[in-house]
């Protein structure tokens, strides 16, 4: 599967963005689905990942209550929606999938099967 990573931009502190991330190939609804992000100087931080139907979520504690995390398995898209951003979410934003129907979420991003580009999130104070 390839992925696709969009959405990202500039805004303020407290404002919102949307990211979306499509997968191609027929297969999308048997995979977890994750958002990672990596600052500069920083390493590739766990954001939020969800199950192949949706069922299961998890959240970074630095984003839980912020961020959510949805899917359309027809039309094969993931989706970050972020609100109340700060500027300590400025990173590349990077969708990841995990192969297989797990109800408990991945956390390594070493563990996920396949890797989207990023998506450049700036917030500024």
């Amino acid at each position: 599967v390839q992925l696709q990573a969009s959405g990202g931009g500039l805004v303020q502190a407290g404002g919102s963005l949307r990211l979306s991330c499509y997968a191609s190939g027929r297969t999308f609804n048997s995979f977890a689905m994750a958002w990672f992000r990596q600052a500069p100087g920083q390493g590739r931080e766990f954001v939020a990942a969800l199950s192949w139907n949706g069922g299961s979520t998890l959240y970074a504690e630095s984003v839980k209550g912020r961020f959510t995390i949805s899917r359309n398995n027809a039309k094969n898209l993931v989706y970050l929606q972020m609100n109340s951003l700060k500027p300590e979410d400025t990173a590349v934003y990077s969708c990841a999938a995990y192969r297989g129907y797990i109800t408990t979420m991945v956390v390594h991003w070493d563990d996920y099967d396949f890797w989207g580009q990023g998506t450049q999130v700036t917030v500024s104070s």
